[in-house]
């Protein structure tokens, strides 16, 4: 089993505070704050980052499912756009929107959303999130 570390660290208050997050070994270091998080401060955030684990995740679980198929993806560019808000006293990640374009050689479209629902719905980060409300997929072919 591989085992994938990240760490985070955050110093003071929720409001005045700061923190860092290093991903892997260390090689990619954030800023985050609570401004960065929940207004429109420099930084990045935990959901940005679940975002770019998802984007990343499914491109590659598309390409997989199109190789499987027969077909030979050029490219697979995905968004993924993940939105928190208030649930009670807390917060809560409601959903997650995966944007995806492809070029994918002779392949139908019908063919190409199937294919892509099924990315979506076999990949290990999807699965993972699977609590999220809602993971909607909007897949075009270029």
């Amino acid at each position: 089993m591989l085992i994938r570390k990240s760490k985070a660290v955050w110093e003071g208050s929720i409001m005045q505070g700061k923190g860092t997050m290093e991903i892997g070994g260390g090689g990619v270091k954030l800023d985050y704050s609570f401004s960065s998080r929940f207004q429109s401060g420099q930084g990045t955030n935990p959901e940005e980052l679940i975002g770019a684990a998802h984007a990343g995740c499914f491109s590659m679980a598309l390409s997989l499912v199109l190789g499987n198929m027969g077909f030979n993806p050029e490219k697979i560019s995905t968004t993924a756009s993940v939105g928190i808000d208030r649930d009670g006293e807390g917060f809560l990640i409601k959903f997650i929107k995966l944007q995806t374009e492809a070029v994918v050689p002779g392949i139908d479209a019908a063919d190409f959303q199937k294919y892509a629902l099924l990315a979506k719905n076999s990949c290990p980060v999807s699965v993972a999130l699977a609590n999220v409300k809602s993971i909607e997929l909007e897949a075009k072919l270029v």
